[in-house]
Formats: structure tokens, C-alpha cells, sequence
């Protein structure tokens, strides 16, 4: 049942051919067995999960089921607060971040029939791209260990990819839900801004932040986000637009979309390995019937500085408390990424405000004038190990997480529904993904054809007439299956 996937446990479950209990058991026992390893979790419920299961197949057995996740098994990054678990965000502190309610997510999930394993190993404060973490261990890859997962929701990505879990939420302030997602090889969509509620979550950037589902297949991605997506009076960032039912739409066969290929700046200097693999991602798109063709798009950099003011400026104010009192709790790249903050003047996050709002307009209306979608690759090479990531000063660790995370960080400044998907392995066998991404809520066009391509790429299969089942971790140390 760990090899599963999300859309066919909730089926099994409806079916009454596997109970929740079966299912939960499994996933606890498969995180017993390896997450000593991996690094997924920070904190795993146990009791809370069990009983939670029972309760829903009680309800089962009754005649009853929650909604269209019912007993199906989930784990939240560690800074989504709920009650009754510690909230770290990663750093030493247990109780880090706390909140009044909820995180409005988990709530939503938690009605439609979802059981809770636990909260999610992250990059600390959620300041960076590889999933490194002095206080917690550093999250492994599950096709090769010794090589980042991934972040800052490097837990999310593991635990969906290892089987743990057959989905988790992330949250994404400059790649952090889309970098995961390519390190594992799994399915991540960081939505539009505004089309899913941030509340009872710790912030990192008020202005850049999403929060966005993790699963193993696109069909898993659209299940989640018709439960977590709508407005709420709790973040007044939500959007008043209505949700479209978008597992159903994901079903549909894409109409036919024209499909842009930067020419510029997202093919610059990547690997070799994932030029190939997101070029060929493409002439399967084209031969589904899309028009693919080259684009130049305006350029990403200045994007990317607008964006690093208004987060280091927000990651100050939020974190100035343990910046001020307990600095020496903090890894050294984190104190480093956040101190800049404290210089940037109100004129100037000012003017980056409304330079953000002028981009914007003026990428949304060049780009997406000329096409429907546009397509580039998550990251710029395969998962490097994690003594890679770690080598060097701080300032030096900076740099290099700034390189790894620049493909996906301009669409953060820009608020677009950005969802990346797997498309192979590198030679010896890292993951690869490209990212597909959209005009504001265009999320369901982004599903539909994403669903679309995973079938024609065989990434998704039917084994022996069973359940629906995802390319999976070999065991560990062997090699992609």
C-alpha cells in the first residue's frame, strides 16, 4: 500500500478494500524502518494517527466517508501549526511558531477525511534550497542518498517519494515546494498567489509565499488542491474566485495550447542532462497536439532582485526576535541570509513593491500574449550531494544556493501557478523535472496538461490490472528502478 498512490488508496479506502488502519500501519512501519535514514520527519504522531484512522473507518463501516480524502495518509511541513503537535520551522526551538486556529489547509484537509502521520523535515527557518539541517539531520534523496532532496520542504519531498506518505504540503517563497518535488522526483504546484489561504503557517515573505500540494503523480497534485484552494477570512490575500472541480478537469485531454520554450535565461548555462531530458519533455507535449515554439521572455534577473529585497526585508521583520535574543541558535548561512534585511530602507522595499506590480503586468501581458503555457526546466542540474552543498563559507554556500533556486524564484515575484513535473534521470540516476507554468489561476490548464504528458511518458503505469502506481525509490543505495 506504500507504493501506492494518493487517488487509489482514497478508492481502496471508499471500496472497502483496505481499511484506514491497514494503510496508516503500513506507512508507519515503512517510516520506522527507513526514516533513520532519510530524515523525513521531525516529528512523527503515532497514537494521533492510529486513532484518527480508526475513527474514519468506523465511519466506514457506517456508511459514511468525510470526503474524497477519506483515511488517506498525510504529513505537513513543519511550519504548519497544529495543535497538539510542536512547530519547529526547523530550528531547535520546538515550539517556534504557534497560532491562534489552525493552519487553514490542514483544517480543510483534515474535514475532507485526511489522517495527519506527522510534521515534515525542513530547511531551517525554510532559508534554502538543498534541505540541509544542522538541529533535525539533513533530508536524504531517496533515489541516492548522500544527494539533497531538496527545499526548504525537503521532508514533503521525501516523505512522498520514499512511500511514507502518499501526499504533503509545502510551501514555496523562491522554489521551495517546486525544488523538492525535481530532487525526488514527484509532482509539486506552487498555485497562483492568492488561490490557496496561508493562515496558521509560518510566513517567510508575506509578499512571496505559497503554500501548495506534494504528491506522486498530477492527478494526486489536483485531488489536494480542490480541498485546500478557495477563499478565507483568515488570509485576506485568498481570492474571491470560485474552484473549479479540478480532478475532473485534470482528466479531460488538454485542448490544444501553444507552448513556450525560453530562449533566454532558463536554458543558461544548465546541465547538459537536463537540457536533453526538458527538451525532450517537449516533443512529447508536441505530440499530444501542442504548438511548441521559442520565446523570449522578459528578463528573469530583474524579477529576481525586486523579489530578494521584499523577502529579505520580511524574513527580518518576522525572525528579528531570535535574530535579536538567540542568533547563536541559528546555522551561520541562516543569520547570513537574514541579516541583509535589517539594512534595506522602507524607501526602498517600497519602490520594490510597486516595481514587482509593474513586472508583473508587463509579463503576464508580453508572454502570455504569445502563448498559453510556458515550459523550463526546476533546477539547473541533477541533485548535487550534500557534501556539495555544504562545502565553503557561508557566504560561499549563499551563492551557490542562489544559483540552484534561480529557475524557479522569478515566478515567485510574479505570483503564477508554477507546477513541476518529473521527466527522467540523469545517467546515474538523479532525478530531472521541468516546470510548467501559467497565466494567474490557470492551475486546472497546468493539471490537465501535465496529466496529459505523464501518460504518454509512461511515467505513470498499471501493473497486473491494480491499483494506479508511481515510479517509486528502489531500495536504498541501488539505483532508480
Amino acid at each position: 500500500m506504500t507504493d501506492w498512490t494518493l487517488a487509489s488508496v482514497a478508492e481502496a479506502i471508499r471500496t472497502r478494500r483496505v481499511s484506514p488502519v491497514e494503510v496508516v500501519r503500513a506507512c508507519l512501519e515503512r517510516i520506522e524502518r527507513l526514516d533513520a535514514t532519510l530524515r523525513a520527519f521531525i516529528t512523527v504522531d503515532r497514537e494521533g494517527a492510529l486513532r484518527e484512522a480508526a475513527g474514519l473507518e468506523a465511519e466506514v463501516m457506517a456508511g459514511r466517508l468525510r470526503g474524497p480524502l477519506h483515511g488517506v495518509p498525510l504529513a505537513y511541513k513543519d511550519l504548519c501549526f497544529i495543535r497538539g503537535l510542536p512547530t519547529s520551522c526547523g530550528t531547535r526551538t520546538p515550539e517556534y511558531f504557534s497560532d491562534r486556529d489552525e493552519a487553514t489547509t490542514v483544517v480543510r484537509l483534515r474535514a475532507a477525511g485526511a489522517v495527519t502521520l506527522g510534521k515534515l523535515n525542513m530547511t531551517e527557518l525554510a532559508l534554502g534550497p538543498f534541505g540541509e539541517n544542522d538541529h533535525h539531520g539533513d533530508a536524504q534523496n531517496p533515489w541516492k542518498p548522500g544527494h539533497v532532496a531538496g527545499g526548504s520542504s525537503s521532508g514533503s519531498g521525501v516523505a512522498v517519494a520514499a512511500g511514507f506518505v502518499v501526499g504533503a504540503l509545502g510551501t514555496d517563497t523562491g522554489g521551495s515546494i517546486r525544488l523538492p518535488a525535481a530532487c525526488c522526483g514527484i509532482v509539486g504546484l506552487k498555485p497562483t498567489y492568492g488561490r490557496v489561504s496561508r493562515a496558521g503557517v509560518m510566513p517567510l515573505s508575506w509578499s512571496l509565499d505559497h503554500i501548495g500540494p506534494m504528491t506522486r503523480t498530477v492527478r494526486d497534485a489536483a485531488l489536494m488542491l480542490a480541498v485546500i484552494a478557495g477563499r478565507d477570512a483568515r488570509d485576506a490575500t485568498t481570492s474571491h474566485r470560485s474552484v473549479p472541480d479540478y480532478a475532473t478537469v485534470t482528466a479531460r485531454p488538454p485542448s490544444p495550447l501553444i507552448i513556450g520554450v525560453p530562449e533566454n535565461y532558463y536554458f543558461d548555462r544548465i546541465d547538459d542532462e537536463v537540457a536533453e531530458a526538458v527538451d525532450a519533455a517537449a516533443r512529447v507535449l508536441a505530440s499530444l497536439g501542442m504548438k511548441v515554439e521559442p520565446l523570449r521572455v522578459p528578463d528573469p534577473e530583474v524579477m529576481s532582485s525586486v523579489a530578494n529585497i521584499l523577502a529579505r526585508s520580511e524574513s527580518a521583520a518576522i525572525h528579528a526576535r531570535v535574530m535579536r535574543d538567540r542568533p547563536h541558535e541559528l546555522q551561520p548561512q541562516v543569520r547570513e541570509r537574514i541579516e541583509p534585511g535589517f539594512q534595506i530602507s522602507a524607501f526602498d522595499y517600497l519602490q520594490a513593491a510597486r516595481l514587482r506590480a509593474r513586472l508583473a503586468r508587463g509579463f503576464i501581458g508580453e508572454v502570455f500574449g504569445a502563448v498559453d503555457v510556458v515550459v523550463a526546466p526546476t533546477i539547473p542540474e541533477p541533485p548535487p550531494t550534500l557534501e556539495e552543498a555544504r562545502r565553503g563559507t557561508a557566504a560561499e554556500r549563499i551563492a551557490r544556493m542562489g544559483r540552484f533556486s534561480r529557475l524557479t524564484r522569478p515566478f515567485n515575484g510574479l505570483g503564477l501557478p508554477a507546477l513541476s513535473v518529473p521527466c527522467g534521470f540523469s545517467g546515474d540516476g538523479r532525478p530531472i523535472a521541468f516546470q510548467l507554468v501559467g497565466r494567474p489561476f490557470a492551475e486546472a490548464t497546468l493539471l490537465r496538461l501535465a496529466h496529459a504528458y505523464e501518460e504518454a511518458a509512461g511515467w505513470q503505469t498499471v501493473l497486473n490490472g491494480g491499483p494506479e502506481m508511481a515510479p517509486k525509490p528502489p531500495p536504498l543505495g541501488t539505483g532508480p528502478a
